[in-house]
C-alpha cells in the first residue's frame, strides 16, 4: 500500500482551519457591531429634540418645503426627518458623511435657500472649548 504524501493530508486540514478562523472572525465582528438604529422618515415636529449631528435644509416657503418632502423622506441616507417650518432637519444613517450629504442635497434641492451641517463634536473641537458639550451619541441627538 502506498503512503499519501504529507501535503495531501495537510492541505484539507489547513483549508478547514482557515475557513473556521474566518467564520469565527465574522461571528465576533457581528457580536461587536452595534445594532442598527431604527429608520423612520415620517416627518415629525422638531420641538423637543436636541440634534447634535444633522443636516438642516431651509426653504423660502412652506410650500417649497412640502414639495421637497417626498424626496427627503425617500433619501436612503435619511434616518429621521424633523420639520420646523420652513426648515427640515435630517438625521443620517450611521456612517454617512454629513458634509458630502449636505452638498448632494444642495445640488438636488434647487429651491432650498440654505443647506447646513450641524455637528457639535466638530464645532467643539474647532473652538477648543475648555468645557465641551457631551459627545454626540450615534443617534445624532441628545
Amino acid at each position: 500500500m502506498e503512503e499519501k504524501p504529507l501535503v495531501r493530508v495537510l492541505s484539507p486540514v489547513i483549508a478547514l482551519a482557515l475557513a473556521a478562523g474566518v467564520g469565527l472572525a465574522f461571528f465576533v465582528a457581528a457580536l461587536k457591531r452595534p445594532p442598527d438604529l431604527p429608520v423612520d422618515t415620517n416627518p415629525a415636529p422638531l420641538a423637543g429634540h436636541t440634534l447634535c449631528a444633522a443636516v438642516v435644509v431651509l426653504f423660502p416657503t412652506d410650500a417649497e418645503l412640502l414639495a421637497a418632502m417626498r424626496s427627503l423622506r425617500d433619501d436612503p441616507k435619511a434616518r429621521r426627518v424633523f420639520v420646523d417650518s420652513p426648515s427640515v432637519s435630517l438625521l443620517a444613517v450611521p456612517g454617512t458623511d454629513l458634509k458630502a450629504w449636505a452638498q448632494e442635497l444642495h445640488a438636488r434641492l434647487r429651491t432650498a435657500e440654505r443647506v447646513t451641517v450641524v455637528d457639535s463634536d466638530a464645532a467643539a473641537a474647532r473652538l477648543k472649548l475648555t468645557a465641551p458639550p457631551p459627545k454626540c451619541p450615534r443617534e445624532g441627538e441628545y
